[in-house]
């Protein structure tokens, strides 16, 4: 089955709206990738003039770049702030988050899209996304793309 076909499912649109409470920044170990660019953009956004992040925010896996995890699974970037887990560079955060929750393993069925509901409160609430806009986010390389 293609994925246009698979994705006939969500053709009336979903429902997002990221409510901060930080869930998708946390977890299981994982990799936030982020391209060159995307480093050199967070660490303007922090006021660093070399224009790189050290060690404790960025590693490299394999050929590609990844924020760093604190040791409980959190995002280095993810804060407490006035009692909501946010990111901390949430204007300038990489197109993998930019696109969250419209991920290919999220989209793959309705079974795998409430899946995922059930550790993001925002999704099946508020802002209502049409197929085209799922299908932006979903294929976008750019944060041109996934913004449009």
């Amino acid at each position: 089955m293609s994925k246009e076909t698979e994705g006939d499912w969500y053709a009336k649109g979903l429902s997002f709206t990221c409510t901060q409470c930080g869930n998708c920044c946390t977890g299981p170990p994982g990799y936030v990738f982020l391209t060159p660019d995307e480093v050199s953009k967070i660490a303007t956004f922090l006021g660093r003039k070399d224009g790189a992040l050290p060690p404790t925010e960025l590693r490299r896996v394999g050929s590609k770049l990844s924020l760093t995890e604190h040791k409980n699974g959190d995002c280095v970037f993810l804060k407490q702030i006035d009692g909501k887990r946010i990111c901390s560079v949430y204007p300038v955060r990489p197109l993998q988050c930019r696109t969250w929750p419209f991920w290919d393993s999220n989209l793959d069925s309705p079974a795998t899209w409430k899946q995922a509901a059930r550790t993001c409160p925002g999704i099946d609430h508020g802002r209502k996304h049409n197929y085209v806009q799922i299908e932006r986010a979903r294929l976008a390389e750019t944060w041109e793309e996934a913004e449009r």
